[in-house]
C-alpha cells in the first residue's frame, strides 16, 4: 500500500510549518541553539518525541545547530507521518 503524500498534500503541510522546507523526498530544518549543550538537549528532547510517534527523524549536530530531516524511508518519502511529527517538534524548537 502506497501512503505517499502527493504534492498538494505536501504544500498544505508545509503551510502549517514554516521553518520546514522540502528536500528532495524529504522536510528538513535547522535549528540554530544557544550552544552545545543547548542542542544536546534538543536532541533528546526530539528523541522522546519521536519514540512516542515510533517515527524517527534524521539528525545532524554540529555545534550549536541541529538538523532534522523527516522521510519515511519505508515508503520511500514523505507521509502523513512526517507532517505529524514535524507539527509536533515545531513546539520543541521555537523559532530558527
Amino acid at each position: 500500500m502506497n501512503n505517499l503524500l502527493d504534492q498538494s498534500a505536501i504544500a498544505r503541510g508545509l503551510q502549517r510549518l514554516p521553518h520546514w522546507q522540502l528536500e528532495g523526498p524529504a522536510i528538513v530544518r535547522t535549528v540554530n541553539c544557544e550552544d552545545f549543550a543547548a542542542a544536546l538537549d534538543l536532541v533528546n528532547r526530539v528523541g522522546a518525541l519521536a519514540e512516542v510517534a515510533n517515527h524517527h527523524p534524521d539528525i545532524e549536530i554540529r555545534w550549536n545547530k541541529v538538523a532534522l530531516r523527516l522521510s519515511t524511508h519505508s515508503e520511500g518519502g514523505l507521509t502523513a507521518l512526517d507532517i505529524d511529527l514535524a507539527e509536533k517538534l515545531e513546539g520543541l524548537c521555537g523559532a530558527p
